[in-house]
Formats: structure tokens, sequence, C-alpha cells
């Protein structure tokens, strides 16, 4: 039971993080030639957002190996 709950987890955080990934490159090219300090950090927190769902992604497959469940 424990296995299956967390394949599922596993499989969620991956997808959710393809869509996360997606969603905050969209919005950072739709933004990317905005002018303005205010627009220069939400550039910059997009980015975050968008590396921040690749190391989720990388760490469901087990690419990224630390302290956790195996």
């Amino acid at each position: 039971m424990e296995a299956n709950v967390a394949h599922v987890e596993r499989i969620l955080a991956i997808f959710f993080g393809i869509v996360v990934f997606f969603v905050a490159v969209i919005a950072l090219r739709n933004d990317w030639k905005s002018q303005g300090i205010e627009n220069q950090v939400f550039k910059i927190m997009l980015g975050l957002l968008a590396l921040g769902a690749i190391l989720g992604i990388l760490a469901a497959l087990g690419i990224l190996i630390g302290k956790g469940v195996a």
C-alpha cells in the first residue's frame, strides 16, 4: 500500500512539475520585453519558478538522490 502511494505521489509530482514549468516559461516569454524594475523582479521570479519545477521533476524521477524514501 505504501509503495503504491509513493508511486502516485511521484507521478503527480512529475506531471505538475511539467505543468508549472511550461506555465512559467510561457509567462516569461510573454513578459520578456517589458521594462521597469517590478517587471525585472517578476522575470527573475518566473525563472526561479521554472528552475524549481525542473528540480522537482528531477527529484521525482530519482535523479537527485538525497535522504528520503527509496
